[in-house]
């Protein structure tokens, strides 16, 4: 082999290699690319993702809130039936002991 030959077949084979290398970076970049529709997609989906996370806090405060006042409620009815109770029982006694005093002075 010559020194012409050697060159071309040289010259050949890079120009193989590089055209590989150039198809493959094609079609990696091809099947990679993404779409200016796939990109407003995503953007629209954490927009969403943004607004249900605001919602999501949002009730959660809120029931957080409402749990607050009916456990408020909760403690004032059961104070309120407590001192009813206490009251029920005061009367009862005292009917109790009004029914001993008519019975003993005979009334």
């Amino acid at each position: 082999m010559d020194r012409i030959e050697f060159i071309i077949t040289t010259a050949t084979i890079l120009f193989v290699a590089f055209m590989t290398g150039w198809f493959t970076h094609w079609l990696v970049h091809r099947f990679t690319r993404v779409n200016k529709k796939d990109v407003n997609e995503l953007d629209r989906m954490s927009q969403e993702l943004h607004e249900a996370e605001e919602t999501r806090d949002q009730a959660i405060t809120y029931l957080q809130q409402r749990e607050a006042e009916l456990s408020n409620q909760l403690i004032q009815s059961e104070a309120e039936l407590n001192a009813a109770m206490d009251g029920l029982r005061e009367a009862r006694l005292e009917a109790e002991e009004m029914r001993a005093h008519i019975e003993r002075t005979g009334v």
